[in-house]
């Protein structure tokens, strides 16, 4: 007998940082610096397309960032999967400003950090604020709400996908960078799943990375 209700939608989010960059491996600050992926990136863009396919992990689309790095994970592995490709900017890393491109020792020279740095102050000068950040995270994350129902792979950066777990758990950025940190390594993926009837999200597992 037929079901006399449709079925209810359900969302399924899959929200993975790129693989190791060249910015990565020689400790810099990338941001809106465009530093393609390793060797060691490319091999675990691979692995984890490799995983995906042999443990038949079912995506309807993918959605990545612009940005090399993000970009050419992204290829890897909707090439394996044979699952389609689209780019968004709003899932590009943050804009940090000054320090794009800077190594880390010399950053601090530079561009040295303030002693305390507001909600709403602009990152090293002429970045996005914290306050900036989330709220682009929460219009990337209202824009998936705009699709069908489905199974979607989000390739996109640790600093942006920190501030979409924020949206999706209900926390608003603290001052100073204060406050929870969802933390995404080169690889790890975040499993959610949205009930729009139960008004309400299920974490299933923050920054796997079962391929390595």
């Amino acid at each position: 007998m037929s079901s006399l209700h449709p079925p209810t939608p359900t969302y399924h989010f899959t929200l993975l940082r790129h693989g190791e960059s060249v910015g990565n491996a020689e400790k810099r600050h990338q941001g809106h610096a465009d530093f393609p992926l390793t060797e060691k990136g490319r091999g675990q863009a691979r692995r984890l397309g490799k995983y995906w396919l042999e443990n038949e992990i079912h995506f309807d689309q993918a959605i990545a960032s612009p940005l090399s790095r993000a970009k050419e994970t992204a290829e890897i592995i909707t090439q394996a999967l044979e699952l389609p490709l689209d780019f968004d900017r709003v899932w590009m890393e943050r804009n940090n400003g000054k320090l794009a491109g800077l190594l880390h020792e010399e950053a601090l020279e530079k561009v040295p950090p303030p002693d305390f740095t507001p909600l709403y102050q602009p990152v090293a000068g002429t970045g996005e604020s914290q306050w900036e950040l989330f709220l682009r995270a929460s219009q990337a994350l209202n824009g998936l709400m705009k699709l069908p129902s489905g199974d979607y792979l989000i390739i996109s950066h640790g600093g942006l996908l920190n501030m979409v777990m924020h949206a999706v758990v209900g926390l608003t950025p603290s001052p100073n960078f204060l406050g929870p940190n969802f933390r995404f390594y080169n690889t790890g993926f975040t499993s959610l799943v949205y009930e729009p009837q139960n008004r309400g999200w299920s974490i299933h597992g923050h920054n796997a990375r079962p391929h390595l």
